[in-house]
């Protein structure tokens, strides 16, 4: 089997957790990194050595690179890097959401994923490799009272797209689209109405498999996962 070594971000709740699971089953190595100290330590119980799990704040851009070199010294170069990590604000009008959740939300969504490709592009640029940065239906498109996340994610789709042009040959770099999937995010948003909606592991059983295919033929590329 040709397994490959994934970094991810987000990876203790959500989609990144679900997508763990995937991985770790189908033979891979992951390294993974999230805030909370707990669910991390959680992750080194379940998925111990080769794997690699770090308690990361991705809006910091020293404990990002500390992530960078543990990971890389346990794990080697990263095939495939996933930029999942964000947060939502809470539902409401843009001019009454305090400046501190506002420059919160951007500080993990967008500077946190520059953080890491500061870091990961370096490592990466001798193998070649799969950079995905997770995006939203809310990137391509608007909503009332989400206004910064849609800010966060209008700004991951052109990020992306102007790595993807500006990366060495063998690099690629793709905006995804996850589609619209019961996570506690979701339910932020819609409440009980969340429930109409596939769940994270579900939805990872499909996703999964679709990363991995990912290649040269979707630099630049803006993808949404089946």
């Amino acid at each position: 089997m040709n397994t490959k070594t994934i970094w991810l971000t987000g990876c203790s709740s959500g989609l990144g957790r679900a997508l763990v699971n995937e991985f770790t089953s189908a033979g891979h190595t992951v390294a993974g990194c999230a805030r909370r100290e707990d669910r991390i330590s959680k992750l080194r119980e379940t998925f111990p050595e080769p794997h690699y799990f770090s308690a990361v704040d991705v809006s910091n851009d020293s404990e990002v690179e500390s992530f960078c070199r543990e990971a890389y010294a346990q794990t080697g170069v990263p095939d495939l890097v996933i930029n999942n990590a964000a947060i939502i604000n809470d539902p409401a009008p843009l001019w009454q959401i305090p400046a501190d959740d506002f420059d919160r939300l951007t500080a993990i969504n967008i500077n946190g994923t520059a953080n890491v490709i500061r870091h990961i592009v370096p490592l990466m640029e001798k193998n070649g490799g799969v950079i995905v940065n997770l995006s939203s239906g809310w990137g391509r498109s608007t909503a009332p009272e989400v206004a910064p996340y849609c800010a966060s994610k209008w700004a991951i789709e052109g990020l992306t797209q102007a790595l993807a042009q500006e990366l060495p040959t063998g690099l690629v770099a793709v905006p995804m689209n996850p589609g619209v999937i019961n996570t506690a995010m979701l339910q932020t948003c819609y409440g009980e109405h969340a429930d109409n909606y596939s769940d994270a592991n579900t939805w990872s059983k499909t996703a999964a498999p679709f990363l991995l295919g990912l290649d040269a033929s979707n630099n630049g590329e803006a993808i949404t996962a089946p």
